[in-house]
């Protein structure tokens, strides 16, 4: 084998490893993978849709590792976390002096992906002021940025992303029609977990190694009854759920025995203990819902990692999310802790919570 054929192979043996991420071989994914072959070589606008939770950002990271565009920046931006009035800057970036705080020029997701990719994750957010402008650089592939009137030219190979009903938008006016017919140039529709419950099973033993082997808490035996229940549950959270879950069990686990994370119709197996259980009362405790399970569950891991969201060592690490995200879920949550100095970037501040947020 040649130097070249090395080099080749190598190369190849690094886009197979991103397709290693995305686990399953269910007919629906399978069906997915091959439109993601498909497209990945052309330079054509793809949008993929599906409902939160179900791995729109790994069809994109694979979208571009299988493409001719693999070396280059993969560069993504979630629309819906970023406020309004600095979503433009963002993307186009600002020159000095374009607006008050703009105290330094800013490059913006573009521009940093010139001859890459950028991924535009939940685009149906982007308000209709800022969509003539998006789907001009869509169209001419040039743009300025904000206070500047110099036109910049940019090779960038779009791949946006949205849990919305589109279609549905276009046709309420609430998103222009001129850029959905651009950015629906190839759709990829993510099935639901509930429609590749083939890959439950699968799933599970993949995030049961991970977290196992992340906690030092070694996982030996997955009983079928609880194997069986995660088949069953109809996942309204899609994969990012089944993961949360999943990390639940194995901080649950005692033995090396997953238990069942899931409320039944009689009892939850492996409840985590009420917050709404008073010491000495004798009325029972009242059912543990959804809500009162995410919020104990991000609580235990922010008292883990001395409330510590960011980072390698952060909580959002520990729980499957984006930084973002999780600050999001801890403010619809009403989880806080008493103002501080922050050591770093990454400790818990109060202010640091966005308005909107949305992710994988």
């Amino acid at each position: 084998m040649g130097a070249l054929d090395r080099v080749e192979c190598a190369a190849q043996d690094d886009r197979n490893r991103e397709f290693a991420r995305i686990v399953g071989n269910s007919p629906a994914l399978e069906s997915v993978l091959e439109l993601v072959q498909l497209v990945a070589p052309t330079d054509s606008t793809v949008l993929v849709l599906g409902e939160t939770g179900v791995g729109k950002e790994l069809i994109a990271q694979a979208i571009h590792n299988v493409s001719s565009r693999y070396e280059r920046p993969f560069v993504k931006l979630n629309c819906a976390a970023i406020p309004t009035d600095l979503l433009e800057s963002e993307l186009f970036g600002h020159e000095k002096g374009a607006f008050t705080g703009a105290i330094a020029q800013k490059i913006g997701r573009f521009e940093l992906a010139h001859k890459g990719t950028l991924f535009l994750d939940e685009v149906g957010d982007i308000p209709l002021a800022l969509q003539p402008k998006l789907l001009r650089i869509l169209q001419e592939q040039q743009f300025e940025r904000l206070g500047s009137g110099q036109s910049h030219q940019i090779d960038v190979r779009l791949i946006a992303a949205t849990n919305r009903d589109i279609e549905g938008m276009v046709a309420r006016n609430e998103f222009r029609s001129d850029l959905y017919y651009r950015l629906n140039v190839f759709p990829i529709q993510l099935p639901p977990l509930r429609e590749r419950r083939d890959d439950i099973p699968t799933l599970v033993e993949h995030f049961v190694e991970i977290f196992s082997r992340r906690m030092r808490r070694p996982i030996h035996h997955i009983p079928p009854e609880t194997m069986e229940a995660f088949s069953s549950y109809s996942w309204p959270g899609n994969v990012r759920e089944l993961q949360n879950l999943v990390e639940r069990a194995v901080i649950l686990a005692q033995d090396g025995v997953l238990p069942n994370p899931l409320p039944t119709s009689a009892a939850p197996i492996a409840p985590l203990p009420s917050i709404k259980t008073v010491p000495g009362d004798p009325r029972p405790a009242e059912p543990i819902t959804l809500r009162d399970s995410e919020r104990a569950l991000i609580l235990q891991t922010l008292e883990s990692t001395g409330w510590r969201i960011g980072g390698p060592q952060g909580a959002a690490v520990h729980l499957g999310l984006n930084r973002t995200t999780l600050i999001y879920r801890m403010k619809k949550l009403g989880i806080e802790r008493p103002l501080r100095r922050a050591a770093s970037p990454d400790d818990f501040m109060t202010d640091e919570v966005p308005e909107s947020s949305a992710g994988l």
